[in-house]
């Protein structure tokens, strides 16, 4: 059975024109906080706003435009991290169809860190995963937020059961993967 996660947000996408709803992308942004449901249980994510603006409007945006719904936790790997967001393919290979920057971020890559996907420099889109544990990846994807409830839905997704990705031979394909329903932005 797969799980499903839901996400709810409002706002102005800057990166890609989209909804004018609001005006102030730094402003806007202060104190949200996101509620994942998930057929697995809730998550809950606090966000790093005054480091990583930009990518948290990113996310915000996304949400409530509703991209999220119905997307899946398409990598899992136990003992690293849970990889969502492709808003495009469901496969970890597409993404909301525009690319921004990177942000500059202070923090360690350990449990509950949620931060962005990406294939590069600059390529953030849509994509992020959240560590299973703590790992000692490059600053190479910013740090946009943390896990404050609901680690043990993390625990259930990065511990069911995998296949071997057609692509790379990667066993962090998951066999039932969960799916984002809607984001509660508070």
């Amino acid at each position: 059975m797969a799980a499903v996660v839901a996400l709810t947000i409002i706002g102005y996408n800057k990166y890609n024109n989209t909804n004018t709803q609001t005006t102030n992308m730094e402003t806007n942004v202060k104190g949200y906080t996101a509620v994942l449901h998930t057929t697995a249980g809730d998550i809950t994510i606090v966000f790093n706003t005054d480091q990583t603006p930009k990518t948290v409007q990113n996310f915000v945006d996304l949400a409530r435009a509703n991209k999220y719904n119905n997307t899946i936790f398409h990598r899992t790997i136990k003992g690293f991290m849970i990889q969502g967001g492709d808003v495009e393919n469901l496969n970890g290979m597409g993404g909301p169809g525009y690319k921004f920057d990177d942000e500059p971020f202070t923090g360690e890559y350990s449990r509950g860190t949620v931060a962005m996907a990406n294939s590069g420099p600059n390529t953030n889109g849509s994509q992020f995963f959240i560590m299973h544990a703590d790992y000692p990846l490059p600053p190479n994807y910013v740090i946009f937020g943390r896990v404050t409830a609901g680690m043990e839905v993390v625990d259930k997704i990065a511990t069911a059961p995998v296949k071997a990705n057609p692509q790379t031979g990667e066993k962090s394909v998951p066999v039932s993967p969960v799916k984002v329903k809607s984001v509660d932005i508070i």
